[in-house]
């Protein structure tokens, strides 16, 4: 491709362009192209066509007025009237009312042209569907149009090296190779080119790069296709547990095209990471059908995401994949057994890339890029979430934590980072509990406890009413069936975050005491309504079905209460013990991450002691933070970059080793906490005082054998 040329002390009158928001300058001759002095001053403006007009990524917008500091005076009239390129396009970016494309408009006078950020390569991107922040586009994926000239018996090169040198003559752009997969079809993509005067054909080469730094990147040919194609796509894909959650992006303006999620195919061999290594051991052959169960979701997925948007998956060039180790080891074809016993040795710890064919996925030039791990229980979701939620750019210290089955633990900031997991058990996803279920229509997700009566009200996933306000009933019955199709009607059971504050709202209502223990039945009156005991004991009644409907009552047992003390002493103690290595009291802020924190309620979070005393305002849900950083290192290999070399400064505590963790779990079995004040938590709610209370003989005798651990600890 021909550059714009440069003025000479021999040209008589030049022209001087400034671009705008770079306010790169330079003075060019009188008829020059905007996209050659674009490319002359090493402004950032995209083109995939290579000038042709067709894919409207080059498009500019002259500014009007007066620009003392460039000292220029002049507006549209600078620039050559519109052509017939121009008035015939009709790419997949309409031109805006004042835009015009920069490889057809000419420079005829003095001029300032803005440049905007969807017309930038490299240019910053905010996203709405994911929230990414502000980070610089900087894809590992690009793609040129040539002309690939018709072959003669006098040529000795090879088609590909012809698209090779054609790509460095047209575009000034030196690639490495080709890469194996493109070659099959090469032939057949240049032969369906759009034909030219010449008999040349028109193609598109998709460019894949690999490399931290921008300038020392190599380029290698990954995919030939007829014609111009103006969307290099890519994927992003969250491989958790239970469900698998993606987003298809353009890699070059960062739009998300579109976004879904599915049930990990594995969940019917084990509900959890440990029940599928115990399937892997317990049955020959185990492995190898895991991988092929989450290697067809992840295809199915992708074939999903590229319908939804109207898309070919030919056209993914870039995957990313994060998750915990186990779900990585398994989708990669690694024996995860391993990670399952102790010392919970990783394979490798380090970034993979194969490509898409190898992984069976239906992206034959992908990439798939799997992140980091930063050790044996926290993986490459944990370092994207870091990569999101950027704990090590600032000099607050943040606390990060995932909530699962395992929780990811990370605390720190600039000044360094640390991270654990702990075993919280699968209780805050609703499993081990008697009325326990996943977050779906008629889960209860929300409640509220009358201190006076122990009069509860509740509200469900899938209706905006509270049980206690007119119509709720009839909203439940109808809406949650339409919602869950096959699922029964009415409130079904209750969900991760209904069980965190139905305990702390029984809690500052006196119907737990700070040892976790349920009041007895305290004689006559409503109060004594809403305790039954079984003799040993007690369980809290938190929802009957109205008279005459069906449906379950929903209460909450002594053993619900233990599950979910053990669960949260596990995260809170596992909070502490990074706090003691990183000798602070508390951090200044907490992200609460996954689809799981995005519903706690912070308040009721530090009520039962989840995490530690912090000023409520500060508490804040960063959703899927993982799948955020993934789709941030699927735009950016300088993200990758930084999430690498972040990722290897992380010091890992082992939980599982380390002598203080059983002090610090058992002082945090308590409500809030045994020890722990919490100043900041009783300015926003009326904490009870710290009691304890005995409902039956059993309890006692089980009381009695704790009471010299938590005195020796």
């Amino acid at each position: 491709m021909p550059t714009g040329s440069l003025t000479s002390a021999d040209d008589p009158e030049p022209v001087r362009v400034v671009f705008t928001p770079s306010g790169r300058a330079g003075a060019v001759k009188a008829g020059t192209t905007v996209l050659d002095a674009a490319r002359e001053f090493g402004v950032d403006l995209d083109s995939v066509c290579g000038g042709r007009g067709i894919c409207g990524r080059c498009q500019i917008v002259p500014s009007v007025g007066s620009f003392p500091k460039w000292a220029i005076t002049a507006g549209p009239e600078a620039l050559s009237s519109p052509g017939g390129t121009e008035a015939a396009y009709e790419g997949r970016r309409p031109l805006g009312p004042s835009a015009r494309l920069g490889c057809q408009a000419r420079v005829q006078a003095d001029v300032v042209l803005d440049v905007p950020p969807e017309s930038q390569l490299h240019g910053p991107v905010v996203r709405k569907t994911v929230d990414v922040g502000d980070i610089a586009l900087d894809p590992l994926a690009t793609l040129h149009a040539v002309t690939v000239p018709p072959p003669t018996l006098d040529e000795r090169r090879g088609l590909a090296q012809v698209v090779i040198d054609c790509v460095a003559d047209e575009w000034g752009v030196h690639l490495a190779g080709i890469l194996p997969g493109a070659l099959a079809g090469l032939h057949a993509s240049v032969a369906a080119g759009s034909p030219d005067d010449a008999g040349g054909r028109l193609v598109t080469v998709a460019v894949r790069w690999s490399g931290p730094e921008r300038s020392e990147r190599t380029g290698m040919v990954a995919a030939v296709w007829p014609g111009v194609a103006t969307a290099a796509l890519g994927v992003a894909v969250d491989i958790g547990s239970t469900t698998i959650a993606g987003h298809l992006v353009d890699l070059h303006s960062g739009d998300v095209l579109a976004s879904a999620g599915r049930m990990n195919s594995q969940i019917r061999l084990g509900e959890d990471l440990m029940s599928r290594v115990s399937y892997v051991m317990m049955n020959p052959g185990g492995a190898q059908e895991l991988t092929a169960l989450v290697r067809d979701s992840l295809a199915a997925l992708i074939t999903e995401l590229c319908a939804d948007a109207g898309a070919e998956p030919d056209a993914v060039l870039e995957v990313v994949l994060v998750g915990n180790p186990i779900m990585i080891h398994i989708a990669l074809g690694i024996d995860p057994t391993p990670l399952g016993q102790a010392p919970f040795t990783l394979a490798t710890d380090a970034a993979v890339e194969v490509d898409g064919p190898e992984m069976d996925l239906p992206c034959p030039s992908a990439r798939v890029y799997v992140a980091p791990a930063i050790a044996g229980h926290v993986g490459a979701d944990t370092a994207a979430a870091v990569l999101a939620g950027g704990p090590y750019r600032d000099q607050a210290i943040t606390l990060l934590v995932d909530v699962g089955t395992n929780a990811e633990i990370v605390l720190g900031n600039s000044d360094g980072l640390w991270a654990a997991s702990s075993p919280t058990g699968p209780a805050f996803e609703g499993a081990q509990i008697s009325c326990g279920q996943r977050a779906t229509p008629g889960a209860i997700e929300r409640v509220r406890i009358d201190p006076a009566t122990w009069a509860p009200r509740v509200r469900v996933i899938g209706c905006d009413l509270w049980s206690d306000e007119p119509g709720f009933a009839e909203a439940v019955e109808r809406r949650v069936a339409v919602g869950a199709r096959s699922a029964a009607a009415g409130v079904t059971g209750i969900c991760g975050s209904g069980i965190i504050e139905v305990v702390a709202e029984m809690y500052l209502a006196g119907v737990l005491s700070s040892d976790g223990v349920i009041a007895a039945p305290p004689g006559e009156g409503e109060r004594a309504s809403r305790v039954t005991s079984d003799g040993r004991t007690s369980s809290f009644v938190l929802y009957e079905p109205p008279e005459g409907a069906d449906g379950p009552t929903i209460t909450i047992s002594q053993n619900d209460v233990r599950a979910i003390q053990l669960a949260k002493a596990a995260l809170r103690a596992g909070i502490d013990l990074l706090c003691e290595h990183a000798a602070i009291e508390a951090p200044d802020r907490v992200l609460l991450a996954g689809a799981f924190g995005a519903h706690i309620d912070p308040v009721r979070a530090m009520v039962l002691g989840l995490i530690g005393d912090c000023d409520p305002d500060e508490v804040r849900s960063v959703g899927n933070a993982a799948g955020t950083g993934a789709v941030r290192a699927l735009l950016s290999g300088s993200q990758r970059a930084e999430m690498e070399r972040v990722v290897r400064s992380i010091r890992k505590i082992e939980t599982a080793t380390e002598p203080r963790f059983q002090e610090l779990f058992v002082a945090a079995m308590a409500l809030p906490h045994a020890t722990a004040p919490s100043p900041l938590l009783a300015t926003v709610v009326d904490l009870p005082r710290p009691s304890r209370r005995t409902s039956s003989p059993h309890h006692r005798s089980r009381r009695r054998r704790a009471v010299p651990m938590s005195e020796e600890a």
